[in-house]
């Protein structure tokens, strides 16, 4: 059994801190934002390889995250994470071949496109409700025997058998990694309004994403913005976009707005360097790839 410490208490150092416990490991997290404070809380979360390469590991990478949030249905006894398997169609501006990672899931159709769309896809994909699937992680972690310290770190700590970085953005001063990048994304919540699907348009990006009591509803990607100000012009124009797909969305009630921002690489970094396993840079997949990361470090903790 080997001491290790994770920076990070997103979902990607949340769930490599699980993975790393469920192999017996002491593990000790720690983080300046707690899960509900992290990028994480903002996601959407709909399971999509989005802003994440290279396209072989993460196809890899996702069709295993994949595969543990559909092992167990939050209708088993004592299995709700906050995650459901629900279909949706991203509708697109022009006819294409299959997606780069259609292996990572079991089925993917060819459907009729809306109105003003060249093509579409279906398929079944894992839709997580973020602040409950942390506080699950967060229990999970504690349960195994984990603990989660808030500190703001100046750089990778010492004193373990091995560090795994997942600081996310926070790797460009903790990894001394300039190739980490933020892209910011702003989203608008708002009431569920009988939604039981999720909807994609390729361009934008727009998306509408269910959850039990509530709706997102984005996005943006804007390059090396740094603000986590939302703009109410821009929560217009994601609605405006958004009620092409579902014209219901325009009426919807608003919650809140919220901004995040995704750390982007040009490929996601999971490698070890002596005593510390890199684990950043998943840009808009996090979530997407979180198990999947995971079970790679690991296997790097030997």
């Amino acid at each position: 059994m080997a001491r290790i410490i994770v920076v990070g208490a997103g979902v990607i150092g949340l769930t490599c801190a699980v993975r790393l416990l469920e192999e017996g490991h002491r593990v000790d997290v720690l983080a300046r934002d707690l899960p509900l404070e992290t990028t994480s809380v903002v996601a959407a979360a709909l399971w999509y390889p989005y802003r994440a390469l290279p396209p072989e590991r993460v196809t890899a990478w996702a069709g295993a995250s994949y595969r543990r949030f559909a092992e167990h249905p939050d209708h088993a006894p004592g299995a709700d994470r906050g995650v459901r398997m629900l279909r949706g169609t991203e509708q697109l501006t022009t006819v294409r071949p299959d997606p780069w990672w259609r292996d990572a899931v079991p089925q993917l159709d060819r459907v009729p496109p809306q109105s003003g769309f060249a093509d579409a896809w279906s398929f079944v994909a894992p839709v997580v409700d973020m602040p409950h699937y942390l506080v699950w992680l967060r229990a999970r972690l504690h349960s195994l025997g984990g603990t989660l310290t808030r500190e703001n770190l100046s750089h990778l700590p010492r004193g373990a058998d091995l560090v795994v970085n997942c600081a996310g953005l926070g790797a460009r001063h903790l990894g001394d990694d300039p190739d980490v990048r933020p892209v910011q994304g702003q989203v608008v919540v708002v009431e569920q309004f009988g939604l039981d699907h999720w909807a994609l348009d390729d361009a934008g990006p727009t998306y509408l994403v269910p959850r039990r009591d509530e709706v997102v509803i984005g996005g943006t990607a804007v390059e090396d913005a740094w603000s986590r100000t939302p703009s109410e012009a821009v929560a217009a124009e994601i609605l405006r976009r958004a009620a092409r797909l579902v014209p219901e969305a325009a009426r919807a009630r608003v919650l809140r707005h919220k901004v995040g921002l995704r750390p982007t690489r040009p490929a996601v970094r999971v490698e070890r360097e002596g005593h510390v396993v890199h684990c950043y840079g998943h840009g808009g997949a996090g979530v997407t790839l979180s198990w999947g990361v995971a079970d790679d470090v690991v296997r790097l903790a030997g």
